[in-house]
């Protein structure tokens, strides 16, 4: 039986032919790694996956062909003055293309890598977004149940104070559509946390907890169910709502059940000052520089990117940290291409994605009937735009430099990266997501 196996190995690494493998720069695949490759291939053995950001660089993507992209890129950069940014491009399910472009901290002259993560804003909605249907799969939850109330899943006494009525009619489903009465009318409760110190009577820095109990102590904009307003805080709601269904921290779910099987290992909760920034991740700017009172209450003038918004209790509405190359890793699995396996039910993507004029998509920002998604992310320090085109290509561009346009900058983005990509008349046959198989150290990178 060894012998056969082995004949079995032989012939698939003949056939594999790994001495043709080119990969433009790093170094050749080790023996060990070829092996382990053609004896998974012969046993039909999952491959252990290791972490995107370990074996990837930017010499993966120096491709000639792709220097008119580059140029395109490098110039919008000049143009908005960004100071530093990431693109990665995928084509049904396989990673293509990931680089990163100018400065991840210019004080120190640290330029960007595709090992950087950066704030992903708002995309992080998409993130708890597959959370909740995740966990309406599993029977956890459904998406008409109640949130508030008796009967409500956050039935918490901490909750209880509802000033509204109306309140004890908002469900899962209308937070995840933004339909379930908020506004931001008045200020986002998310980026106000110093007013909602003080109407609360509580010394900041504000919690998650303390924004809920405030806006339960108001009255709703419009009744649930009947409008549609963006929302950061009905997110931050459905945070807590993933926390008291699955009896785990909000963060640790998303990482067990979402990220991790979907191959993503280095992305995570945010934090708001420069000091405490997690490894990799790179130094925030602003082409307009404003400086705002601290969140902490200190009185200190800080801008909003480093202490002035409270990064650390946004959660699911908008504090995720991660690379362009993860997130479309991420895209990867609830895309419905079964290239790589989706963690989520077909009818889930579905119910995610079909277009609707009166209701906001779930997670995402901006749903076709032909099939195209977008979800876009702003912050004071970071512009994102994740992009699912009808072609089958998928691509994030990401930077660390908050622009004066706003969530209107990511039109911006779009266009130039569209623009761009048609300079590229035809891109190789390859997967650079296939590195997760191999270990660190054993780099390999495609031509």
């Amino acid at each position: 039986m060894k012998y056969f196996i082995l004949i079995v190995v032989i012939i698939t690494i003949f056939l594999a032919k790994p001495w043709e493998i080119n990969f433009a720069g790093g170094t050749p695949l080790s023996n060990d790694s070829t092996l382990l490759l053609a004896k998974a291939m012969a046993t039909k053995a999952p491959l252990p996956l290791f972490p995107l950001n370990k074996v990837l660089s930017n010499t993966d993507s120096e491709l000639p062909i792709a220097q008119k992209l580059d140029r395109s890129i490098e110039k919008f950069m000049k143009t908005w003055q960004i100071r530093g940014a990431s693109f990665a491009l995928m084509k049904d399910d396989k990673l293509i293309y990931s680089k990163g472009y100018g400065y991840a901290d210019a004080e120190t002259g640290e330029e960007v890598d595709v090992r950087h993560i950066f704030r992903i804003a708002s995309v992080s909605k998409l993130i708890t977004a597959s959370g909740i249907m995740k966990l309406a799969e599993e029977g956890k939850l459904r998406l008409e149940d109640r949130v508030f109330g008796p009967e409500g899943i956050l039935n918490d006494s901490i909750f209880s104070k509802i000033k509204d009525p109306r309140t004890k009619r908002i469900t899962v489903e209308h937070l995840l559509r933004h339909q379930g009465g908020y506004t931001a009318v008045y200020g986002d409760p998310m980026f106000c946390p110093l007013d909602i110190a003080r109407k609360m009577k509580v010394k900041p820095p504000v919690d998650l907890n303390t924004i809920i109990r405030f806006v339960l102590s108001r009255r709703l904009h419009y009744t649930p169910g009947t409008s549609t307003a963006y929302s950061n805080v009905g997110y931050g709601i459905l945070t807590r709502v993933i926390e008291k269904v699955s009896g785990m921290n909000y963060e640790d779910y998303i990482k067990q059940n979402i990220l991790r099987p979907a191959g993503c290992f280095d992305m995570h909760l945010g934090r708001n000052l420069y000091e405490n920034r997690l490894p990799n991740e790179v130094r925030y700017y602003d082409t307009a520089e404003e400086l705002i009172p601290s969140c902490d209450g200190s009185k200190q003038l800080v801008p909003k990117y480093y202490g002035g918004n409270n990064i650390e209790e946004l959660y699911g509405a908008g504090g995720w940290v991660a690379s362009d190359s993860e997130l479309l890793r991420f895209m990867a699995v609830i895309d419905g291409n079964p290239v790589i396996p989706d963690i989520l039910s077909p009818e889930s993507i579905e119910q995610m994605t079909t277009f609707s004029a009166d209701a906001l998509p779930i997670g995402w920002m901006h749903v076709t009937p032909q099939g195209e998604w977008s979800r876009t992310g702003t912050l004071s320090g970071s512009s994102v735009l994740m992009k699912k085109q009808s072609d089958g290509y998928a691509w994030v561009f990401i930077s660390n430099t908050g622009s004066w346009k706003g969530p209107r900058f990511q039109s911006y983005i779009n266009g130039m990266i569209t623009k761009a990509l048609k300079n590229v008349p035809s891109w190789p046959e390859k997967d650079l997501f296939a590195l997760q198989q191999f270990e660190p150290h054993q780099h390999i990178v495609f031509q």
